[in-house]
């Protein structure tokens, strides 16, 4: 991943969100979804989609972290309802523009070249909501990471909801994010002490104080292009990004997350089979399924023919 952008500020709030989504267990809404749901109608939807991002990589080497990041917003907003890809209109307040989103979240042009793509081979039966989930694990599988059966048939939602827009991804983050860290730590003054000095001294060269916070850098220094569990031997040696990357293993008040990040730096099958696990189980989280919704053809808008009822939006099709 370049370091050279500075139009997305991520974080490791989705390794985080998705290890509580194992440590809860059972709370989320479990659908009728399937693996095989587009095997008649759409058999090749997944290597469509695997193939724009393996192309989109070409040139921009972050856009894998950021199509995972897509699905962890989407579904953690309302459900996986594909509300994350709507733009403003006269009736909708985008959640691309809430402030955790906004010149922060990134990749809706290679949905849209994906979305291009499903229509011209199988048009209105692929939802958006369904395009994340699946670019979520072929962005997972083309950076090295495990593979999963993607459950599908999520519908669209024809509403969003920007106040509950929230939270940030792992790969890198802006200077923005951590240079509190770096020079005043919780108003002391000094840096955070359990940053690693000598990675603290590498943080305040690419963030100087009092210079362009929208500079970004990688979460994970060791191995950036790769999805392995670097992230969290580099919390073992104090070289966590973020306070809430860190806190993870320094806190000494949940032993939970700090036998996780133990267990999983030395154990990269155990990381990997609960990643899978927790993609799952977010992936189920309040999807729109049988009528409800619509199918966009267009993942930004609503179709024209969407019409309201009873508060919620389902398309007249």
């Amino acid at each position: 991943m370049s370091s050279s952008s500075s139009s997305s500020s991520s974080c490791c709030m989705l390794l985080i969100g998705l290890l509580c989504v194992v440590l809860i267990g059972g709370s989320l809404s479990h659908a009728q979804l399937s693996p095989t749901f587009y095997d008649s109608t759409c058999p090749n939807a997944s290597n469509i989609v695997r193939g724009i991002i393996a192309e989109a990589l070409k040139t921009d080497a972050r856009i894998g972290g950021s199509l995972i990041r897509l699905h962890f917003h989407d579904c953690f907003v309302n459900g996986c309802d594909g509300s994350l890809l709507l733009n403003n209109s006269a009736t909708i307040q985008s959640e691309k523009e809430a402030p955790p989103n906004n010149n922060s979240a990134r990749g809706f042009g290679v949905v849209d070249n994906i979305k291009t793509a499903l229509e011209t081979a199988c048009p209105a039966t692929v939802s958006c909501a369904d395009i994340l989930a699946i670019a979520a694990e072929e962005s997972v599988s083309l950076a090295g990471g495990p593979s999963w059966n993607v459950s599908l048939g999520r519908r669209d939602s024809t509403t969003a909801n920007r106040t509950a827009a929230g939270a940030h991804t792992f790969g890198r983050a802006q200077c923005a994010l951590f240079s509190n860290r770096l020079y005043n730590y919780s108003g002391t003054g000094n840096p955070d002490p359990s940053l690693n000095t000598t990675y603290l001294s590498t943080l305040q060269g690419i963030c100087p104080q009092g210079g362009d916070l929208t500079v970004v850098t990688n979460l994970d220094l060791t191995t950036p292009d790769v999805f392995d569990n670097k992230y969290f031997s580099n919390l073992q040696v104090l070289e966590g990004l973020l306070n809430s990357d860190q806190i993870l293993f320094s806190t000494t008040e949940n032993n939970d997350t700090v036998a996780l990040v133990n267990n999983f730096t030395a154990n990269q099958t155990a990381f990997f089979d609960t990643f899978v696990v927790s993609m799952i189980k977010m992936g189920n989280i309040s999807p729109l399924t049988g009528t409800a919704g619509e199918i966009r053809l267009n993942c930004g808008k609503v179709n024209d023919n969407s019409t309201e009822s009873d508060g919620l939006l389902y398309s007249s099709m």
